[in-house]
């Protein structure tokens, strides 16, 4: 074989192994693009699961068993003392609350008016059910368009619960609720400030390890994972803090505030 002949199959077998490096490499490119497509979609499958999960148990948190059955039973006390327009009227509302609790559950979002609606219905059922103990205020800022800015579903109703059934359900006289709607200076954010003169947080976790249940625990850790989902989705910035009143030197009960902006409207 002469220098010619040799020098040709090098550059032959220099041209093959170029392309089957090329052919590997693209191989490998293509290996390592569709384990990271996998990967990436198997991430988003499971962050869509965790967050179904998380607001299957946000609504599941919402008018629990025992708010219904307790509801019924005082219904049932107000026939059985033959006070037919009180039980008429508890009925009314509560079945009104029962028809916004399914449509609503059905939607992702609504407006902050519809929010404010619902929950004054649960609260005018409670004011019912504990005769008068409870009463409540909602004070909304006048610039605030309740009409146009969006709330995730059902958001205030598990916090009010907890305010009532384990702050002013345990203090040996009658307490008050307010909520507050207030208008930020940033578009589409608003902030919502629940304060309550029951008991308070500090004795309300004192109160639960005297005892076997585990209520308040579990709502707060429906209503914070619930939050972080919100957060994670990167359609809501959702600040969220409480307090125990008397650790601020304003009186006794708990404090809860929001900051809500819905990013997805910016």
């Amino acid at each position: 074989m002469d220098d010619l002949a040799i020098t040709y199959l090098f550059l032959f077998i220099l041209i093959m192994l170029v392309i089957l490096g090329m052919i590997f490499l693209f191989i490998t490119f293509n290996n390592r693009k569709n384990q990271l497509l996998q990967q990436q979609l198997e991430d988003q499958l499971a962050a869509q699961k965790k967050q179904y999960e998380s607001e299957l148990n946000a609504l599941r948190s919402q008018l629990n068993p025992h708010f219904v059955h307790n509801s019924l039973n005082a219904i049932q006390y107000y026939i059985q003392r033959n006070e037919v327009e009180i039980s008429e009227d508890y009925l009314t509302k509560f079945s009104k609350l029962m028809r916004l609790f399914f449509d609503y559950s059905r939607t992702k979002t609504i407006t902050l008016k519809e929010e404010i609606a619902f929950i004054k219905k649960y609260l005018e059922i409670e004011k019912l059910r504990f005769e008068d103990k409870i009463s409540y205020h909602i004070n909304i800022d006048k610039s605030l368009d309740t009409t146009d800015l969006n709330i995730p579903t059902m958001m205030i109703q598990p916090m009010l619960e907890n305010a009532v059934n384990h702050g002013i359900f345990h203090k040996t006289s009658s307490g008050t609720i307010e909520v507050d709607f207030k208008k930020t200076e940033l578009d589409n954010q608003y902030q919502i400030i629940i304060k309550d003169d029951g008991i308070g947080i500090n004795k309300t976790k004192k109160h639960n390890k005297k005892t076997t249940g585990t209520a308040t625990a579990h709502s707060s850790a429906v209503i914070a994972e619930r939050l972080d989902i919100l957060n994670d989705s990167g359609e809501w910035s959702i600040s969220y803090s409480i307090k125990d009143r008397s650790d601020i030197g304003n009186g006794t009960g708990t404090i809860v505030q929001l900051t809500i902006q819905n990013l997805s409207d910016s």
